[in-house]
């Protein structure tokens, strides 16, 4: 976690997510705490199935069952979302906080024109006439590279980066104050990417805008994010700047992340880690393991000015 003074926009601490399952209860978000201040971008990452898009649905309070948020804090300005009535947090959603998913293809309404759409979320959020919210839609969509020929069709007749540029500007036109990226590039060519990620920075800049960047992606962390938080069995294994952790990842399971990063494969196959209540949740995959590792769940503690770690050998 990172601990530094000064104001933050979001505020995660000690966050617990479960699903009570027919198997045994999966601890999906077991303890995170983060942090996100303005103008900055917080890479997470992690493989699939380390609880990285649970933590984001526990943030917006969206977890499906059988999920339940059991405990922690979501803060943001201070104001504890966890703690505020439905119909509060509905104004939060989307006017304070964004999100953008993976698939925008599942986020679009196919039977709406593009520019329909998001004209719809200003007027609706915003209380505006549908003359000026259509010409604000509009003046957005454009920002972001989209045709005038296309804010008028609809979203099948859009390519893939069109479709991600077209959530993007419905992300941005209310001017939130924080925007939760989920894996916002995975489906996208090299050059829409990289339009994607500038566009990003542009509105980390233009905004102050603070970001929770959502990958597995290590390439695209190097680009975007200012800080790292690494997260493995629903837990922050290790956080620090961009720097610190590319060029010495302590966790082993950090440096298992680089080390298949660099050869281009996959990390071996995931452990039911989640379903593990005691020890550490990376122990039964660790190279290192001692005995010491399976008896409690190692405190994560701070080995160097803004460097995190969750492992008793560090």
């Amino acid at each position: 976690m990172n601990k530094a003074s000064g104001h933050v926009v979001l505020e995660v601490e000690d966050l617990r997510t479960y699903f009570f399952t027919a198997h045994g209860v999966v601890r999906a978000v077991d303890g995170v705490s983060l942090r996100v201040a303005p103008g900055e971008c917080l890479g997470v990452v992690g493989e699939s199935g380390s609880g990285k898009t649970v933590t984001a649905l526990s943030i917006l309070r969206l977890v499906p069952d059988p999920g339940r948020i059991v405990g922690g804090a979501v803060r943001l300005n201070g104001q504890d979302l966890l703690e505020l009535p439905e119909a509060a947090l509905r104004e939060v959603r989307g006017r304070h906080i964004a999100m953008i998913f993976q698939d925008p293809t599942v986020a679009l309404n196919p039977a709406y024109r593009v520019g329909d759409q998001v004209a719809d979320v200003i007027r609706f959020r915003l209380g505006i006439d549908r003359v000026e919210a259509r010409n604000r839609a509009h003046e957005w969509l454009a920002r972001l590279g989209i045709p005038e020929a296309y804010i008028r069709e609809y979203p099948h007749r859009l390519s893939g980066g069109m479709r991600q540029r077209v959530l993007i500007a419905m992300a941005l036109c209310l001017r939130p104050r924080l925007l939760i990226a989920d894996e916002p590039t995975t489906a996208l060519d090299a050059t829409v990417q990289a339009q994607v990620l500038d566009i990003l920075q542009g509105a980390i800049e233009e905004m102050g805008l603070g970001i929770m960047f959502i990958t597995h992606d290590l390439g695209v962390v190097a680009r975007v994010a200012h800080r790292v938080a690494v997260m493995y069995g629903g837990m922050v294994v290790e956080e620090g700047s961009v720097r610190d952790l590319f060029r010495n990842p302590l966790h082993p399971y950090t440096q298992g992340l680089m080390e298949a990063a660099r050869r281009m494969r996959p990390i071996a196959e995931a452990s039911r880690a989640m379903f593990r209540p005691w020890g550490c949740r990376f122990a039964p995959r660790c190279p290192e393991a001692v005995p010491e590792c399976g008896e409690a769940v190692p405190e994560l503690r701070e080995v160097k000015p803004g460097h995190w770690v969750r492992c008793i050998r560090r």
